[in-house]
């Protein structure tokens, strides 16, 4: 049963270096380093015998009788600067030499025109973020190639004069990103038009992904019922449910059942929104249990959710420490998150995290933890 896992944000070199996530080289002792993406971690590479290949520094420390060797990601030159290691039957698959979250790329935008370089770096690693992240959670990650149906595919586009602007979505397993969200002052700018509290890349990765596993782990399964006894009937006309939002807005009420207006605007988004929140909060809790910060021990005074506030769920666990576990994440995030706002309202920075957990979302947020689970 899988409750919690994640990548590892930071490592240490060979040389006793703290490295982290994003990093191909280590800038004390110059060591090339790779993310190996069925381990979730960051490792120091050592030239293996054949030209162009890697081993990892810790299989050559152990006893091991054979030891694997590793291309790295064609992309670790390029303007993406990946940093993943070719892994898997992709070692043996992928002419182009490209990792995982490359390969899932179907477009990437027009590298010759001004700033695109800069803004596909950021959106490749947002999405090495979230790829590297659902891997840790046991969820499938497929390419259109090895799965021309239900794979994973990512067009990252910008606008170009004579066509339409691109919009940021997913359709039928592929996603479609407007890198001009990379650009602040863009991102900005809409954030302020759309009245939204936060707006971040890897915010608009881990949302149309979780439209992307609505429809490989909720549609056509047993969890449907469960999904509409919580979120509502997806069957409602979605264009006109968006419409409707854009429009009028979301029901005055609207904190009380959703965490965010926008999840208000159709049981889709709802879940898409929910979905996005796990994996914000998940991956933070994750990334301050690994720099030894115990949200436990935090010194702030909050009201816990208890299991009495899952009680009433149509499909509550049986397995107690499904249920436990979560509880205890989510108190922990509660904690976590009002201190982040602490810290970044004293630099006079916007709240890190600007949403309120109500037990309604809590209940959507443990049917999508169940689901993962």
């Amino acid at each position: 049963m899988i409750l919690f896992s994640s990548y590892s944000h930071r490592q240490l070199c060979q040389c006793g270096q703290v490295v982290f996530f994003d990093n191909s080289v280590c800038l004390r002792c110059g060591s090339a380093l790779g993310f190996h993406p069925e381990q979730g971690q960051l490792q120091s590479l050592v030239p293996a015998e054949q030209a162009g290949r890697w081993v990892l520094q810790t299989d050559c420390d152990s006893d091991k009788a054979v030891i694997a060797s590793y291309r790295r990601c064609a992309n670790v030159d390029s303007a993406a600067q990946c940093n993943w290691l070719v892994t898997g039957s992709l070692d043996q698959d992928s002419p182009a030499d490209l990792c995982l979250a490359c390969a899932t790329n179907i477009t990437i935008p027009d590298l010759s025109q001004s700033g695109n370089p800069d803004y596909w770096r950021l959106c490749e690693l947002a999405k090495r973020r979230l790829i590297a992240q659902l891997l840790m959670l046991g969820l499938p990650v497929k390419t259109r190639q090895m799965d021309p149906q239900k794979g994973l595919g990512f067009e990252l586009l910008r606008w170009q004069p004579g066509e339409d602007a691109p919009v940021t979505g997913h359709k039928a397993g592929v996603i479609t990103i407007d890198i001009a969200e990379a650009d602040p002052a863009f991102r900005e700018q809409i954030r302020q038009q759309m009245q939204e509290p936060y707006r971040t890349l890897l915010g608009h990765f881990r949302h149309e992904s979780g439209h992307y596993y609505w429809d490989l782990l909720i549609r056509d399964t047993n969890w449907l019922p469960v999904y509409r006894s919580l979120f509502g009937d997806e069957r409602q006309d979605y264009t006109a449910a968006l419409q409707n939002h854009y429009n009028v807005g979301p029901p005055a009420d609207w904190q009380s059942h959703y965490i965010s207006s926008y999840a208000a605007s159709h049981p889709w988004e709802d879940w898409a929104e929910t979905w996005a929140h796990y994996l914000h909060m998940t991956d933070t809790l994750s990334a301050a249990e690994q720099f030894g910060i115990a949200a436990d021990a935090l010194s702030i005074q909050t009201d816990p959710f208890t299991q009495q506030d899952l009680a009433e769920l149509p499909f509550h666990m049986a397995d107690s420490e499904l249920s436990d576990g979560f509880m205890q994440k989510v108190n922990q995030w509660v904690r976590l998150s009002s201190v982040l706002n602490v810290l970044a309202r004293s630099m006079g920075q916007p709240d890190s995290y600007p949403f309120v957990l109500t037990v309604d979302s809590l209940r959507k947020m443990y049917l999508v933890h169940s689901v993962i689970s």
